[in-house]
């Protein structure tokens, strides 16, 4: 090992090291996202919808032709069930939606159309658990009322620490 006696010495070996000339910048790789409009937001929530109710509607075809007696029994009772059947279509809304966006990865039919997707507050992609949290978020009534705001965050996101980004893809 080299001693440095004079301050000229360490002078001179400083001088003959290479440095780099360009730093590499360490803003460079950050990501920005741009969060999903209210109107995106609205598309996707009724395109979700429409593709719930068809996914319903045939699973009823199906039962219809598979059961008909279990079909008849059931829409005999199903007129009288009133806030009952409100509250099942919401439960099997959030069952559905968590399945979808779990595992399309944050993504639903709506999400693919709008181009837009939900992640983690920090831009990471949402987990099967996040999922699930985010779908009976929505299970809660009024919650389709809580994006109705100058910045597009409701119950869904704020519960969940996520958000609907548009893809940068």
């Amino acid at each position: 090992m080299e001693k440095f006696n004079s301050p000229y010495n360490l002078t001179l070996k400083l001088n003959q090291m290479q440095f780099d000339q360009n730093p590499p910048d360490l803003l460079a790789d950050e990501v920005y996202y741009e969060r999903a409009s209210t109107g995106k937001r609205f598309a996707n929530y009724i395109i979700d919808l429409i593709v719930f109710y068809l996914f319903v509607f045939g699973f009823a075809i199906l039962l219809a032709i598979a059961a008909p007696s279990t079909f008849n029994s059931w829409t005999r009772e199903s007129s009288s069930l009133g806030i009952v059947d409100n509250i099942l279509s919401l439960f099997f809304y959030a069952i559905y939606m968590s399945i979808v966006e779990a595992l399309l990865k944050g993504r639903s039919v709506g999400k693919f159309i709008t181009k837009t997707r939900a992640v983690n507050l920090d831009g990471t992609p949402i987990s099967a658990s996040t999922a699930f949290s985010r779908g009976f978020s929505r299970a809660v009534p009024f919650c389709v009322f809580s994006a109705l705001g100058s910045v597009c965050n409701p119950w869904q996101d704020k519960w969940t620490n996520t958000m609907v980004i548009n893809n940068v893809n």
